[in-house]
């Protein structure tokens, strides 16, 4: 069997983005499962997306930060 070496954790500037925080758990749904933000919010995400794709994303930033809100109103960090 080959070696299993220990994990050790580099300083913060030599870590990729997102690598040297804990992970944090993700916000519990009324079910009692974690939600994902890709199924969240909906309305939100539809109306943010059709904007993008039909104006561009420079002209939907109202309908980006409400998606935005929306996920944050849930509990994710966004």
């Amino acid at each position: 069997m080959p070696e299993i070496q220990q994990n050790t954790t580099a300083p913060p500037s030599q870590c990729p983005e997102g690598m040297s925080k804990p992970a944090k758990k993700r916000p519990i749904g009324k079910d009692g499962k974690p939600l994902k933000p890709c199924c969240c919010c909906p309305e939100t995400k539809t109306a943010r997306d059709e904007c993008i794709v039909n104006r561009g994303e420079e002209a939907c930033g109202d309908l980006i930060q409400a998606h935005k809100q929306c996920l944050r109103d849930l509990g994710f960090n966004i």
